[in-house]
């Protein structure tokens, strides 16, 4: 039964389970995106998306504790000075994770883990696709087609 299982043990103890996912949350932190299976993903965003929340108020009590999940000064460092700052104005959904097939060697589930705010490629709201605004299913009124023009038409 799963009575009380409220997330992911990883097949790991407490402690190396805690050391897993703070090593992952720094890599994530440093490196923007990483690669790695799809249950550590998913376990890595219940545990970063807490911290990077921590991270948008700048204060010496936030930093010590984003530090004790951490324990890392420099993805600290990069955490209040880089990361902070993009995702200041978001509420929450720091994360994506994007699932990438199956490892050749025993077939576990991988993904890729990253910060939203650093890849572009996935932005719904980028200024590149135009708003469409409200759709109907019907037909509605159709734009009138214009025949072409032929300019080489000798007359």
């Amino acid at each position: 039964m799963r009575h009380g299982k409220k997330f992911n043990h990883l097949k790991r103890k407490k402690g190396h389970r805690d050391a897993t996912l703070r090593a992952l949350s720094v890599s994530l932190i440093m490196h923007k995106r990483i690669n790695t299976t799809l249950a550590k993903a998913k376990a890595l965003r219940k545990f970063i998306e807490p911290v990077i929340t921590k991270s948008k108020s700048n204060t010496t009590h936030s930093r010590r504790l984003v530090f004790s999940n951490l324990m890392h000064k420099e993805a600290v460092k990069e955490l209040f000075n880089e990361v902070a700052g993009k995702v200041a104005d978001r509420p929450g959904g720091y994360t994506r994770v994007i699932k990438t097939g199956f490892r050749k060697t025993d077939s576990a589930e991988m993904a890729i883990i990253e910060l939203v705010d650093y890849n572009s490629d996935y932005d719904s709201g980028s200024s590149t696709t135009k708003s469409k605004g409200r759709r109907s299913r019907r037909g509605g009124k159709k734009a009138a087609v214009t025949p072409p023009v032929n300019t080489n038409e000798e007359e």
